[in-house]
């Protein structure tokens, strides 16, 4: 496999991160204005609206016959995936004489929704306006978002979709007492989890952003759970043909805005989009289950006490007043052996 330079893309990444895109809260209003500022090889148009009439928008670069198809923000209080996708935009205008880049534009056509839930985004919430989790409305297809996203898949028939998502600060790298600062995740087709052709396809993609990963972060990816849901969008998407990568964003020490994140977020799709780009023969996988897989193992605090009496700690974000804000909650009591927090505060007895 041919993996990205790692000194290669720590040098750049300060240049063509998104500086106007902070912390968790993005919304709509935030985007809007980065689209006027796209290079000319990437060209923009509303898709459709949302279920409160706000613009969703698609993105499309590149002429190549590989198909990619790239979408964010689905779950609208899960933006890292977006400030990653501006990332990897600004890759694209600021290194378009790149052989990185051009090689991807020569051989892949690549569709960017970078929004699916403005509604969701801007009131910081898992479900569209509708009270729906877009993610678990692929059959029925009851939200208007949910049918734009299909009718993109449809019309454009992708070999690979990379399905963007945060997951919770409770994960962590099983085997290790590190947060699972990235996860991935092959869908499933059915119950039975085989392993089929397409499924082996999107390990394949995978294996090549973990070998990036491990370089950075060794020992904080994780591997999400390969259970089958029936309604969920990437078992269905690739039990339709679409080979689905599922991002998962996480927790990394000390950074509670997902500003680190975001950077392992962007170098593991453009690693995810090159190997896509340069490579023939998705066949070898095994090495995806070398991934270990996430644990529940995690608290954002931890008040350790004798004779095990330990309380923990989450955080919870809520939008107040129009303004961002995280509450520690207690969330359980007692012998908390075998859980980490990510700050833990020892009481003498």
């Amino acid at each position: 496999m041919s993996i990205l330079n790692l000194q290669f893309l720590e040098e750049i990444y300060p240049e063509i991160k998104e500086k106007s895109l902070f912390g968790k809260w993005i919304t709509f209003s935030d985007i809007e204005p980065l689209f006027k500022s796209l290079s000319k090889v990437i060209s923009y148009e509303i898709l459709g609206t949302s279920e409160e009439n706000r613009p969703i928008y698609k993105l499309k670069l590149g002429t190549g016959d590989k198909k990619i198809l790239i979408w964010s923000q689905m779950h609208g209080n899960e933006s890292t995936g977006t400030k990653a996708v501006f990332d990897f935009l600004n890759f694209i205008k600021e290194h378009k004489d790149d052989e990185i880049v051009q090689s991807i534009l020569k051989e892949c056509t690549i569709q960017i929704i970078p929004m699916l839930n403005p509604d969701g985004a801007l009131a910081y919430t898992r479900v569209n306006a509708h009270n729906i989790d877009l993610n678990r409305d692929a059959v029925d297809k009851k939200a208007k978002e949910s049918k734009l996203l299909r009718s993109v898949l449809d019309a454009f028939g992708p070999q690979f979709c990379f399905n963007l998502h945060d997951q919770r600060t409770i994960f962590g790298v099983e085997g290790t007492k590190n947060p699972a600062t990235i996860s991935f995740l092959a869908p499933s087709e059915e119950e039975t989890r085989k392993i089929t052709d397409g499924r082996k396809q999107t390990m394949n993609v995978i294996v090549a952003m973990n070998e990036l990963l491990q370089k950075i972060i060794p020992n904080h990816v994780g591997r999400y759970t390969d259970e089958f849901y029936p309604t969920a969008t990437g078992d269905n998407f690739q039990k339709l043909g679409h080979n689905t990568i599922l991002i998962e964003a996480g927790h990394y020490p000390d950074d509670y805005n997902r500003e680190e994140v975001r950077k392992f977020n962007f170098y593991a799709l453009l690693q995810g989009v090159y190997h896509i780009t340069i490579t023939s023969d998705f066949k070898k996988h095994q090495s995806y289950f070398n991934i270990p897989n996430n644990n529940k193992d995690f608290f954002d605090v931890i008040h350790r006490f004798s004779k095990s009496n330990d309380i923990a700690f989450q955080y919870e974000d809520k939008i107040i007043e129009n303004q961002f804000t995280s509450t520690l909650i207690k969330e359980k009591e007692g012998d908390l052996h075998g859980y980490y927090g990510h700050n833990e505060i020892v009481f003498e007895s």
